[in-house]
């Protein structure tokens, strides 16, 4: 090999390596197709170092730890004042009935509905939220008699002295208190409880944290890297144990230190420091305990090229006449031909052009 074509290749070595970062943030590398240059058509002697064009997928991810989560995660707080008798359990899953915590030696109890508890339900009220009580009382099976629709009537308060007097409510009055039942959209996990046995309670404190049943990941990013963080970037999962799982990003996450009452509402991120994010499970269901307490591996997949031919970065030299090529080397002569050099990850790049085959071999930069 001449001394200018070494220069050019060790220049085109340098600058295919910065591509492969440039690649990293969606940069490709664009070269028209050709045939055979003048130069491949002059024989040469053939390089010292030889490599061979490989047919493979190439992935450019990003790979960072993670620890397991639920979604939706939100605070929950006691719109009266009183003192916690019974405090949340960490990690329970709570259902339609069953108690979150109980305040002054009364159980406060989950029902399902989307409008929050913002007033005590008695005899004479109407509105969407005693609708959405009866429809309650009448999954729990204290609905005999009773019409469901938006009036509290005779009949409603009946199924409610039925249901306090289930739950061991010592004044059972037929009236469903303020601070009495926390309304949710469905099941929720306990993750964590902010107020302890003993502990004052009231409107500015929040006295636990739940999230979703569905189990999520989250992982944080730099904030150079937050192209990864877009909706429905691919994810594949390590597990402690040994298998993997396949996701989605499902959003970004606030951080509880940024503040937010909801303590990590998906949609929202983090200005200073990069960017969390929430990822989803494919095919949901729970990991193994194992699992759970581990710490994850997160591999973000940003572009990804199936069954395409490869060479290492340093194979591709420079053209006088611009764009890249590679030194075919034959029976122990080589020829330049023109390519095309596509998405670049792990020091490899894509590469095609007229009459490329696997296994052909190709001259690299000499060390």
């Amino acid at each position: 090999m001449s001394e200018p074509r070494k220069g050019r290749r060790w220049g085109i070595a340098v600058a295919a390596a910065l591509t492969a970062t440039a690649v990293t943030a969606g940069v490709m590398i664009a070269t028209n197709t050709g045939k055979d240059t003048a130069a491949a058509a002059r024989k040469a002697k053939a390089p010292a170092g030889t490599t061979e064009i490989t047919r493979t997928d190439l992935v450019q991810s990003k790979t960072v730890d993670g620890q397991l989560d639920y979604a939706q995660r939100r605070a929950v707080k006691s719109p009266v004042e009183g003192t916690i008798t019974k405090a949340a359990d960490v990690g329970r899953t709570v259902a339609l009935g069953q108690r979150l915590y109980e305040r002054d030696a009364r159980p406060v109890v989950l029902l399902y509905g989307s409008t929050p508890m913002f007033r005590t339900m008695k005899t004479g009220d109407r509105g969407p939220d005693v609708l959405q009580l009866e429809r309650n009382l009448r999954d729990l099976g204290f609905g005999s008699g009773l019409y469901v629709d938006i009036r509290f009537d005779a009949a409603t308060k009946a199924a409610v002295k039925a249901w306090q007097k289930s739950l061991g409510v010592i004044e059972a009055n037929g009236e469903v208190g303020k601070g009495d039942v926390v309304f949710q959209r469905g099941p929720v996990r306990v993750v964590s409880a902010d107020a302890a046995l003993a502990d004052g309670i009231g409107p500015d404190k929040t006295v636990l944290k739940v999230a979703s049943t569905k189990p999520v990941v989250r992982a944080s990013l730099d904030e150079a890297d937050r192209a990864l963080a877009a909706k429905d970037t691919k994810v594949e999962i390590s597990l402690p144990s040994g298998g993997t799982r396949r996701g989605k990003v499902s959003g970004t996450v606030v951080p509880e230190s940024a503040g937010d009452a909801e303590g990590g509402a998906v949609g929202g991120s983090s200005k200073d420091s990069g960017v969390e994010v929430e990822i989803t499970l494919d095919g949901g269901g729970e990991l193994k305990e194992k699992d759970r307490q581990g710490t994850l591996s997160v591999k973000f997949v940003s572009e990804s090229r199936k069954d395409v031919l490869t060479v290492p970065v340093e194979a591709l030299v420079a053209l006088r006449e611009g764009g890249y090529g590679l030194d075919l080397v034959d029976g122990g002569k080589k020829r330049t031909v023109q390519v095309e050099a596509g998405l670049s990850a792990d020091g490899r790049i894509e590469v095609s052009g007229s009459g490329l085959r696997e296994g052909m071999k190709v001259g690299t930069a000499e060390q």
